[in-house]
């Protein structure tokens, strides 16, 4: 191959990448994967669920399925996405890691509105699988309930948002409650923690989520295969 060849061949190759660089420029496209990663869902849930309008939603979703990221099947007169492959979610953990370490703006929100509130290290999933498997904690999903139908942690009882603080009294007070939701950067959990440490319970909650247990190769109850 001459050199211009060489040239064009490298041109071409990095146009490439570029394709899932500027799919992956959005906020919205970056939360909208986020999402993904818990359960399929069709256009008009996800539109729901991130505030935007539908057509906004289906912009954003035709750029990932442009660049591979997401697939899509149809259902009638629904359309249905999902993640195209379990890599896409540690691209996403490492793009929110460098953000944390390179941006002071990313870290100093992190710290603020997830570490300050729960003063407590979180729990690994190492950790919590151990303890699932030696029955000495309970796990609290504490994400929808269409999310906890699509997978779930092993023994996890769903607690929606919304729903923690009436039913408090199906808790038993006696074992350490941990509670987890979308992923790190998920504030569920968060808020869960708060609420439960505020009525007496010992809780942590996961670091990571459903995915990034997922990707460990951990068992989850529920999805389908």
């Amino acid at each position: 191959m001459t050199r211009r060849g060489h040239r064009r061949t490298k041109d071409q190759l990095f146009a490439q990448f570029a394709r899932v660089g500027t799919a992956l420029s959005s906020p919205k496209r970056l939360e909208l994967l986020d999402l993904l990663a818990q359960a399929e869902r069709p256009v008009d849930a996800i539109a729901e669920q991130t505030g935007l309008s539908i057509g906004n939603t289906s912009a954003h979703l035709k750029v990932l399925h442009a660049a591979r990221l997401v697939d899509r099947r149809r259902e009638g007169q629904r359309v249905f996405y999902r993640l195209a492959d379990a890599r896409v979610v540690r691209v996403l953990r490492e793009l929110q890691a460098l953000a944390r370490t390179q941006l002071v703006e990313a870290d100093q929100l992190v710290q603020r509105f997830y570490e300050a509130p729960d003063d407590f290290e979180p729990v690994s999933p190492a950790e919590l699988k151990r303890r699932i498997e030696e029955g000495d904690v309970l796990v609290l999903d504490v994400r929808p309930p269409e999310e906890f139908a699509a997978g779930h942690l092993p023994g996890a009882r769903n607690l929606p948002p919304g729903e923690l603080g009436r039913r408090l009294g199906e808790l038993p007070g006696a074992k350490e409650i941990v509670a987890y939701c979308r992923g790190p950067y998920c504030l569920y959990s968060v808020e869960a923690v708060v609420a439960l440490r505020r009525r007496g319970f010992r809780a942590r909650r996961l670091a990571g989520g459903l995915p990034d247990w997922r990707a460990r190769g951990y068992p989850v109850l529920g999805e389908l295969t």
